[in-house]
């Protein structure tokens, strides 16, 4: 039974109806965007967009400290909808969806003024003497913002807020299994005094987020799928339009032996199952040097008994649904092949036999390898692979074979070797004695490397990818010592003399650099 299925309709839009991945009942009906719909919000965008650049950064950040207050204020509301629409568990709700929210929103009211205010950059050379520099940050325009399904608001929020705070407005899509949750973002930001046009969240599918593509943005920033993901950029390329993708992951954690091994258990379990798992920087592969590696194994199993799963726990659930059943079906598949190449289930392994919806059991799998689709594909899901290694660096080596680079983490205790595997690991951000953390750090920049994506979002770089850096070059004597036309054999000697000065008869030129 599929989370969404097309109804009939009488108008020129597409209808699906949605589903619960908890009761697999109705919960609405989504009536998606079409072409022209979103050629409509791109042409309000792009009206709006010069009144909204106009605008001071006080202004919009007291429109984003006004946001901050109402996620804050409708948090209930908010962890209601989306638990609604994919049935994770309600403390993952309120810590991705309301509390991180509420962080990224201080931190770039706070802190955009100055990451985008013009800055003077020091002329190196001869060049310093007679020229000024300037940096400015010129908003793009219109930016096209596609989302997906596992992070509903707070994807939206955060990447809308960055974007609009550099004075773009934005034509946004969440995902089809997730619209409503989505669509609270323009709900919150327009409450919260965001002029009209400046950010709309339209309801739809991959052929309205495919219009948006091509519907004339000036950037486009995609979370999705790799293959999704390429076809953004192979668009975007073919437009000459910048674009950022935060696509898949595969990411690795390494124990070595002097870890704390109890510690290193819990974040093997949070770091594998939050959010049901569904999370890019999830840890998908678990290597464990061989000296500590039954005890850390017997430490996981001995947690995993407690883990609670369905809504019946309110509060209390670990461990939620899997948020629809295209999902479900990769997760089921590679644990299949898994079992079928010799892997050792130890606990888990099924679908969960005692709740009607979409629930997988909390999984430990063991005698796994890069043979087999669970370590070198994207699962998506709540399992901890857990696999056996002769040393740190057998842990790294298998940590790098991967097509994916987005997170990953290195537990032990002599925190300067965390910090040399963490640079050693080729993956997009790490944390060492913690599960993947960067994305809840505002100010860290967060992109993948090699599949896992292309640019980075967050942080003053990410606010800053949003603008056109645009450099003014000032004569500092209004021109008077320009020298041009006509060339001359006399001016050529010249030059080559002043060359030879500046760079090889005295360090002149080094000291002015």
């Amino acid at each position: 039974m599929s989370i969404f299925e097309p109804i009939e309709s009488t108008d020129s839009r597409r209808h699906l109806q949605l589903k619960s991945p908890v009761t697999l009942e109705p919960i609405g009906e989504l009536v998606c965007a079409n072409a022209e719909d979103v050629a409509a919000a791109i042409s309000k965008a792009r009206a709006a967009q010069k009144a909204w650049s106009a605008t001071s950064m006080d202004e919009r950040a007291a429109i984003v400290e006004r946001a901050l207050r109402l996620v804050i204020e409708r948090q209930d509301e908010i962890i209601e909808t989306v638990v609604r629409e994919t049935g994770k568990a309600r403390t993952d709700a309120m810590t991705m969806e309301v509390f991180s929210v509420a962080d990224q929103l201080c931190y770039y009211a706070k802190n955009a003024k100055k990451f985008l205010a013009p800055r003077k950059r020091r002329v190196h050379g001869m060049m310093g003497l007679m020229k000024q520099l300037r940096i400015v940050y010129k908003p793009l325009g219109v930016v096209g913002l596609i989302t997906p399904w596992n992070g509903p608001f707070v994807l939206v929020m955060n990447q809308a807020c960055q974007a609009i705070m550099a004075g773009n407005t934005v034509v946004a899509k969440g995902s089809e299994v997730t619209p409503f949750s989505a669509q609270l973002a323009e709900d919150i930001f327009r409450q919260a005094g965001l002029p009209e046009g400046v950010l709309q969240v339209l309801l739809g599918d991959g052929e309205t987020g495919a219009a948006i593509v091509e519907g004339g943005v000036d950037k486009v920033s995609f979370t999705g799928s790799v293959a999704t993901g390429r076809k953004v950029a192979e668009a975007c390329a073919r437009q000459l339009i910048p674009v950022t993708l935060e696509l898949g992951g595969n990411d690795a954690m390494i124990v070595c032996a002097d870890a704390d091994l109890d510690r290193a258990a819990d974040g093997a379990w949070v770091g594998s199952c939050m959010n049901t798992g569904h999370y890019c920087c999830g840890t998908e592969r678990i290597y464990v040097v061989q000296e500590v590696y039954d005890e850390f194994l017997k430490r996981v199993l001995e947690k995993g008994k407690n883990l609670r799963q369905g809504q019946q726990h309110g509060w209390d659930e670990d461990i939620g649904a899997v948020f629809w059943d295209r999902q479900m079906a990769i997760i089921e598949a590679h644990v299949e092949d898994a079992r079928a190449k010799g892997a050792t289930i130890l606990m888990g392994g099924r679908r969960n036999p005692d709740l009607p919806g979409l629930y997988y059991e909390p999984t430990v799998i063991t005698d796994v390898h890069n043979g087999m689709d669970i370590m070198v594909l994207e699962t998506f899901g709540p399992i901890l692979c857990i696999q056996k290694v002769a040393s740190e660096e057998e842990a790294l080596a298998l940590a790098n074979d991967s097509e994916f680079g987005l997170n990953g983490n290195v537990w032990t205790q002599d925190k300067e070797k965390g910090y040399n595997l963490a640079c050693a690991i080729d993956t997009g951000a790490c944390s060492v004695n913690d599960m993947a953390v960067s994305y809840g750090i505002p100010a860290a920049p967060f992109g993948g490397r090699k599949s896992s994506g292309v640019g980075q979002v967050n942080g003053k770089k990410g606010l800053r990818g949003y603008c056109h850096e645009m450099p003014i070059v000032i004569d500092r004597f209004g021109g008077k010592l320009q020298s041009g036309y006509p060339y001359s054999a006399k001016s050529a000697e010249g030059m080559k003399k002043l060359m030879n000065f500046l760079w090889v008869k005295t360090p002149l030129g080094r000291w002015l650099s």
